[in-house]
């Protein structure tokens, strides 16, 4: 497809207001000559009206048609949208392959709660999960043997990276590597004595795990993930911001979802960070976004089809792993969760909710449509107006 054809396909990278950032695919190129993708044009486009009016949504991956495009001030207008390969609400990216959940051992300290939380909500997706662990250098050798054990009972095998140093994140010879961790131990003595060579994964691990993939990475606030972004890609200069001293926690730097071009080929979609994610698959879906629980039910199945793996004979799922006691909590918000869904649903007919000064919610009943809607005051002068006249004829 050539610059002068009516409609080009293209890749939502950005979207603002109701304005999209679309790079064009490399089959379009001046003078009829390919380019690569990175030397592609990207054209602001509005959406068509006749999108709008049958509820098409635009999103962050989505492969779009552009029709009419002004290339003088390179805009266009996106008239169709192509089926989705995949497609996540929170956040809104489709097409993705991968999640890549990226978490720091120290600064903050890796809590093992809040990481199982990013975990599943990473499972429930149903995207390939990869874990990624950044400020290796801050950690001892011990404690790094220690995580990586943990996780891989866990069901994870994780990349130890140093965003800092680059060790970790770029393709490099083995030669490379080695001279970088002798230059990072002669310029900090505590290093020598907490990293060695031996604890780091291959340096190519994250460059090469990135490409031909749209891989949308996401994590807690203050673990590194602009910074990961910066090195990968150092042109973008992504804004970042240290770990609030007084919370030990990271401060929000990522205000909205954008797919950047990977130099090797490949799209990262980076995404606000959040403490708490919210979980939303079902109790019945839960344990199948443990890998543990995935393993346990592939070997063997529960007596009961319902089972929620907490009490009921015969059991597979029930058992000692680690994280047993995160998957019981979870299942508890899971039931509740869908409680008050049910509850919101029957009492939608008959019910509202209403919210308390206190932050409280309860449901009271609902006055029937229109029965006590007082009349405007137009409407009360006519009928005024239509006796008036009545008296008149008598």
């Amino acid at each position: 497809m050539s610059l002068n054809s009516p409609s080009i396909v293209g890749t939502v990278i950005a979207v603002q207001a109701n304005f999209y950032q679309v790079r064009l695919d490399a089959e379009v190129s001046i003078d009829g000559k390919n380019a690569p993708l990175a030397d592609s044009p990207t054209l602001l486009c509005t959406r068509r009206t006749r999108l709008k009016k049958i509820g098409q949504q635009v999103m962050v991956g989505d492969r779009v048609v552009v029709d009419e495009p002004d290339w003088t001030d390179r805009r266009g207008a996106i008239s169709e949208v192509f089926g989705r390969q995949t497609e996540l609400n929170r956040p809104p990216v489709a097409n993705a392959d991968r999640i890549l959940l990226v978490f720091a051992l120290a600064e903050p300290d890796l809590d093992p709660a809040s990481l199982t939380r990013f975990l599943v909500k990473a499972e429930s997706t149903g995207l390939e999960v990869s874990l990624c662990l950044n400020k290796c250098d801050l950690v001892t050798k011990e404690e790094l043997e220690q995580w990586r054990d943990r996780l891989s009972g866990w069901g994870y095998e994780p990349m130890f990276i140093s965003v800092r140093s680059g060790l970790g994140i770029y393709n490099k010879t083995a030669n490379d590597s080695q001279n970088e961790v002798s230059e990072s131990k002669s310029s900090n003595p505590t290093l020598s004595e907490e990293i060695d060579s031996s604890n780091q994964p291959p340096a190519s691990s994250i460059q090469t795990h990135l490409q031909g993939k749209i891989t949308v990475i996401c994590g807690p606030s203050g673990v590194g993930k602009s910074s990961l972004i910066n090195q990968l890609i150092p042109a973008l200069n992504l804004r970042v911001s240290a770990v609030s001293g007084k919370l030990g926690r990271g401060r929000h730097t990522t205000r909205h979802v954008e797919l950047f071009e990977l130099p090797g080929g490949g799209l990262l979609a980076d995404t606000p960070g959040f403490n708490q994610p919210a979980l939303e698959c079902g109790p019945s879906e839960l344990a199948e976004c443990f890998p543990e629980g995935r393993q346990r039910l592939a070997l063997g199945s529960c007596q009961f089809s319902d089972c929620s793996h907490r009490d009921e004979p015969n059991c597979v799922v029930r058992g000692d792993w680690e994280r047993y006691e995160y998957y019981l909590q979870f299942l508890e918000e899971a039931i509740v969760r869908q409680q008050q869904e049910q509850n919101s649903s029957s009492a939608e007919a008959s019910l509202k909710q209403q919210t308390k000064s206190d932050g409280t919610q309860q449901y009271e009943p609902k006055l029937q449509t229109k029965k006590y809607r007082r009349s405007s005051r137009r409407l009360q002068h006519q009928s005024l107006q239509e006796m008036c006249q009545d008296l008149d004829e008598l």
